[in-house]
């Protein structure tokens, strides 16, 4: 396993188990707009490698696993964790942006930088198919990153859950910029697949703009 990714994996565990069975370190370094908004800018990162328990953990990092040698495999080690913290902090900017006047809204995870880097790998290798736990098929990469923001699109107006759908946008918006400005060839060579990846995210400000957020 590449030492980059090695080190991000084990930095989300520490930070974690550490926040399993120490509440006053889980309450210090959470995603607090109150907090936030009161200078505790250091939540917006550690709030990114803290996790709610030990499945939300696992399927963060399992994920980052699967796609983050893709990112290293065409940018290198350095420029991955560009990709990997660039997301975290767009998806902590993002949800600062939307839940601003929210005082008391929370939130934890790498889920806003492991979809930056999910969202990045797939912009470099768009032909990639992925096989679900439920589906026994290969669906395309580009597939499930469309419908995964769509449905993120929908948990945010929905708001009958505690998923943090604005990081995961956030996040995927920073990866998808990051790998651009790092190959801009690709706006030539792969127009059809940029644009498509970028439906929903035109989708989600349309709609902040028309209030129906």
């Amino acid at each position: 396993m590449n030492y980059t990714l090695l080190l991000i994996i084990v930095i989300n565990l520490l930070v974690s188990f550490k926040g399993f069975g120490d509440e006053y370190f889980f309450r210090k370094y959470e995603f607090h707009i109150g907090s936030i908004r009161a200078g505790e800018h250091i939540r917006m990162i550690t709030s990114g490698f803290l996790h709610a328990d030990f499945g939300h953990l696992f399927f963060n990092m399992f994920t980052l696993y699967m796609f983050a040698p893709v990112v290293i495999g065409y940018f290198g080690s350095f420029s991955f964790l560009i990709v990997y913290l660039g997301s975290l902090i767009f998806g902590s900017l993002l949800t600062l942006l939307f839940h601003k006047d929210d005082y008391s809204y929370r939130a934890i995870g790498a889920s806003g930088a492991v979809t930056g880097v999910l969202y990045s790998a797939i912009l470099l290798q768009p032909d990639m198919s992925l096989y679900l736990f439920f589906i026994p098929i290969a669906i395309p990469a580009y597939l499930f990153g469309i419908g995964y923001l769509l449905y993120s699109i929908y948990g945010m107006k929905a708001k009958n859950d505690n998923i943090g759908h604005t990081a995961h946008f956030g996040g995927a918006i920073g990866g998808y910029l990051i790998t651009i400005l790092k190959q801009p060839d690709m706006l030539t060579n792969n127009t059809f697949m940029v644009v498509l990846l970028a439906i929903p995210i035109v989708i989600l400000f349309a709609l902040a703009k028309a209030g129906k957020l």
